[in-house]
């Protein structure tokens, strides 16, 4: 940070400053690694850590996967030779998994000049994340790390 001017008839100061930044985009295709965040019927939410914004849907998980109403877990219907194991999707349980799509949303404010009268606007409108990634766990070695790691 270098130091602060005031220019003549501006009441702000300016300072030239220097500093680094990382953007997180990963890539269609990419392979992450996150922790399940939460659980509904519309899918899985993931974090990881710095970022909340992850979404695999309901039908982008294992086939056969079902989401159980009394736990509020999903589970993955695992057949083997005894018979199907439910192998459910803890909270908080480590998670690896593809991400399908970015989407990017404009969450610029709206001002009053540019709010028709017809418009659905109101104070307390949802609030959307300006960034949101969708992910899939529909492949082998893809899901909870302690399928894959046991």
């Amino acid at each position: 940070m270098e130091e602060s001017f005031i220019f003549p008839g501006d009441g702000a100061h300016h300072t030239i400053v220097q500093f680094r930044y990382v953007v997180f985009r990963p890539f269609v295709d990419e392979i992450l690694l996150g922790k399940i965040k939460s659980c509904s019927k519309e899918g899985v939410c993931v974090s990881m850590g710095f970022f909340d914004d992850i979404l695999i849907p309901a039908d982008s998980m294992q086939d056969p996967t079902r989401f159980d109403e009394n736990e509020q877990l999903w589970a993955w219907e695992y057949q083997m030779e005894d018979g199907k194991h439910d192998l459910f999707m803890d909270i908080g349980e480590e998670i690896r998994f593809r991400v399908v799509d970015n989407t990017f949303v404009d969450t610029t404010p709206v001002g009053p000049e540019n709010v028709s009268k017809d418009s659905d606007v109101t104070e307390h409108e949802v609030k959307k994340s300006p960034y949101t990634i969708t992910a899939s766990t529909s492949e082998p070695g893809l899901g909870l790390l302690s399928w894959w790691n046991s």
